[in-house]
């Protein structure tokens, strides 16, 4: 309707094929990961140019379908040199939900002094969507584990209070792991949180649980939310 009241428009896709199948009249797809559609956060550089190309698509009028690729992988996707995350003891998953909450307890503990010098850092944090405390997170999210569904006053079900629980814990290790020191890549900091950390661990743990439970809710949010699809397990 926008465009045939004389306007052009363009769309920014990062799934190509769902592109290809809702035939946007402009679109740019940018192989990015899902959430960055303009490449890595703090380089302005890079974004413009993505930004650019998009722009340019709105004086072409040979559509109606006009689709095309952006050209360049984002350049943080290679591995920062000098990077190191922070140190946590190696330790395997645990068998049951009280020694989950303790494991990542501690876990956020550690990490504790990096999550407040990154507010320092950046002036901000995105933790907040849960309505809990980083400390109240293990003991909460254990209970799932153990088959209860609790929730808290911020969020009507049980389903939703997970999901963002799991949205703040992975923010705060991310923040925390960027305290300091040069910006890790995109996959040197998934690749840390989700294959050395317990807490990647517990999150993929609740997606199991989730999968198997008899809450529609929880079962379609922790399939669809609580582990990007690269990181399950194998």
């Amino acid at each position: 309707m926008i465009e045939e009241r004389g306007t052009p428009t363009v769309a920014l896709g990062l799934v190509r094929p769902q592109m290809e199948k809702t035939r946007p009249p402009r679109g740019l797809w940018t192989p990015f990961q899902l959430g960055r559609p303009l490449g890595e956060p703090e380089d302005a550089a890079f974004q413009r140019r993505v930004l650019m190309q998009a722009l340019g698509l709105l004086v072409r009028t040979d559509g109606p379908v006009i689709l095309e690729d952006f050209s360049n992988d984002p350049p943080n996707w290679l591995d920062t040199p000098g990077w190191q995350p922070p140190l946590l003891a190696p330790t395997q998953a645990p068998d049951d939900p009280a020694r989950w909450a303790i494991g990542v307890a501690r876990e956020i503990g550690v990490l504790r002094p990096a999550w407040q010098r990154a507010q320092t850092r950046f002036g901000r944090t995105t933790i907040g969507l849960s309505g809990q405390a980083p400390e109240d997170w293990p003991g909460f999210a254990a209970r799932f584990l153990a088959g209860e569904l609790p929730t808290v006053p911020l969020h009507a079900t049980p389903a939703l209070a997970l999901r963002f629980l799991c949205d703040d814990l992975k923010a705060y290790y991310q923040e925390a792991a960027q305290a300091d020191g040069p910006a890790p890549s995109s996959r040197q900091l998934d690749t840390w949180f989700w294959r050395r950390t317990l807490g990647g661990g517990l999150l993929i743990a609740l997606r199991a649980m989730a999968s198997q439970s008899a809450n529609n809710a929880l079962k379609t949010v922790g399939g669809r939310f609580f582990v990007p699809v690269p990181w399950l397990p194998a």
